[in-house]
Parts: structure tokens; C-alpha cells; sequence
């Protein structure tokens, strides 16, 4: 971090998502809802798939993954944004803001890996039924998670370090309400081309492959789905990957929204509403989806629910 010495900057100022004071306490308020129950629903998700033994196989594996990356994704952002509120400050240190860049940056790379890995058990499901269970062992379910695990801190050491490699000087104000890549590029004196073509030739391959899989598999299960000659088989197929495919098109919307457009075509308030889009909304639907769409979840929902209810009676 020799950058961090450099700049005449030692905090910024994250300016939030509105500064009249009516609208601060609104969102708060919805903010701190919105988080609760993310942290709560996606808690249940996890309770609910580690107790019931009948969805101990590879999807509810990945599910319970995904569930506790989203869980950290906005517990990365949200409690910040919330703490500067209550305290009425707006400031967060040049090394708290770089370290908030590198967790948000291996969530969001992880949450992309994880959508991609669902879908590929998915595909495997759906076209090798018979095969399913030597093809999707448990050495390579968690292979598959650790790999995504590696390959996102490298990404995120790649993108931190490029960024504590750069000059800022006089304006300190992220008008963003957490420390993002676009945002603090935009605040620098320094040359940001190496950092914006790394954006989008490293961040976008690690960002799009993982999407062209998901096409893929859904492509070759579209295709064997339309081969079932029963409607009800074809339904009950639909279902299990329309909660997937409804996560993934909401979480790369958004995404490329933000973080794929050129310079000159973002707008502040567009990357805000599209950040918090993926930050807090996406995390927060996300057990409902699933959990909607699915009987056996739901069912172990139930049973989680009505085991805490009796324990506190």
C-alpha cells in the first residue's frame, strides 16, 4: 500500500445515499429491515438445510454456500452505512476503505461462481440423472467452492492493490454510500488506465465465463426439458431452475449495469440504485426465491421455524 503514503488523503467521505435528513432516517430505516432480514432469511436457509438430512446433496451444499457469502456480502456494506448514521459521521479511513473494496470484490466474485456452479449441478441433474451422484462427489462439491474462494481473493488482491497504488489529493467525497471501484476511481489524480482496462478484460473474463457456463447448461437443459413428453415432468424441472435463473438474472443485471458500461455513460444515481440492487436487494430475495419454489426447503423451513417457536414457548 506505498499509494496509501503517497496521497495527501487519509479518509474519505462517504456521502450516502441522500443528505436530507428526512429521507436519512427513512432509509435507515428501510436499510436496517432490509438487512435484518437478509441476515435472518438466509440464516434459515443454512439452519434449515444442516438439520435436514434429506437435503444433504450437492444443490442444498451450494445453496447453503451462497446463502453465507450473501450473509458477509451485506454485512460488508450495510452495518457501515447504518454505524455513520447513528454516529452522524460520514468519514471511513483510506485503509478501512480499501479493505471494504477487497471484501466487497470477493463476495461479488464468489456470489458469480457460486451461480455458476448451481447451475452446473443443474446440468448434471438434468441431463445425467443416472450419473448424477458419481459425477457430483462431495471432494469435488468443495473443490468447486474452494477454487472460487482462491480464484476471488486473488482477483481482489489484484484490483486493492492496483488501487493503493494511486494518487488522491484534494477532493475526498465518494458520493456513493460504500467504497466502490468506479466511485474512488473517479477520485484519483493518478493515471487509472491500467486499473480500468483491468476492470474490464481480468474482472469482466472472471465476471462473463462464469455467466456463458450458466447460458450454456441452461441451453442444454432447455433442450432435454422440451425432449419430456410429460407436462408435469416438464413443470417440475422448470421449477427447481427457475428460482436459479430468476438469482441470476437479477445479480448480472445488475452487475454489468454498473461495472460494464463506458465512463461516459454512468450516471451517479444509476449506480447507486444498481448497486444497491445487488448489494442489499439481491442477498435479501434470495432465500425467498429459493425457498418458494421449492417443497423439501420449505419443509425444512417449517420444521426450523416450529423447532424455535416451541424452544421459546
Amino acid at each position: 500500500m506505498s499509494g496509501a503514503n503517497q496521497s495527501s488523503v487519509s479518509e474519505f467521505l462517504l456521502l450516502g445515499l441522500s443528505r436530507q435528513p428526512q429521507k436519512k432516517e427513512l432509509l435507515f430505516m428501510l436499510f436496517l429491515t432490509m438487512y435484518l432480514a437478509t441476515v435472518l432469511g438466509n440464516l434459515l436457509i443454512i439452519l434449515a438445510i444442516s438439520t435436514d438430512s434429506h437435503l444433504h446433496t450437492p444443490m442444498y451444499f451450494f445453496l447453503s454456500n451462497l446463502s453465507f457469502m450473501d450473509i458477509c456480502f451485506s454485512s460488508t456494506i450495510v452495518p457501515k452505512m447504518l454505524a455513520n448514521h447513528i454516529l452522524r459521521s460520514q468519514t471511513i479511513s483510506f485503509t478501512g476503505c480499501l479493505t471494504q473494496m477487497y471484501f466487497l470484490i470477493v463476495f461479488v466474485v464468489i456470489d458469480n461462481f457460486l451461480l455458476a456452479v448451481m447451475a452446473y449441478d443443474r446440468f448434471v441433474a438434468v441431463c445425467y440423472p443416472l450419473h448424477y451422484t458419481s459425477k457430483m462427489t462431495p471432494q469435488l462439491c468443495a473443490l468447486l467452492v474452494t477454487g472460487s474462494l482462491v480464484i476471488a481473493n486473488l482477483n481482489a488482491v489484484l484490483h486493492t492493490l492496483l488501487m493503493g497504488q494511486l494518487l488522491f489529493c484534494a477532493d475526498n467525497m465518494i458520493p456513493h454510500f460504500f467504497c466502490d471501484l468506479i466511485p474512488l476511481l473517479r477520485l484519483s489524480c493518478s493515471d487509472i488506465h491500467l486499473n480500468e482496462m483491468m476492470i474490464l478484460t481480468e474482472g469482466a473474463l472472471i465476471m462473463i465465463t462464469p455467466f456463458v457456463c450458466i447460458l450454456v447448461s441452461y441451453i442444454c437443459v432447455i433442450c432435454v426439458v422440451l425432449r419430456v413428453p410429460s407436462t408435469k415432468g416438464k413443470w417440475k424441472i422448470f421449477s427447481t431452475c427457475g428460482s436459479h435463473l430468476a438469482v441470476v438474472s437479477l445479480f448480472y443485471g445488475t452487475i454489468i449495469a454498473v461495472y460494464f458500461n463506458p465512463s461516459s455513460s454512468h450516471s451517479t444515481k444509476e449506480d447507486i440504485t444498481a448497486a444497491v440492487m445487488y448489494t442489499v436487494v439481491t442477498p435479501m430475495l434470495n432465500p425467498f426465491i429459493y425457498s418458494l419454489r421449492n417443497k423439501d426447503l420449505k419443509g425444512a423451513l417449517k420444521k426450523v421455524i416450529s423447532m424455535k417457536i416451541f424452544c421459546v414457548q
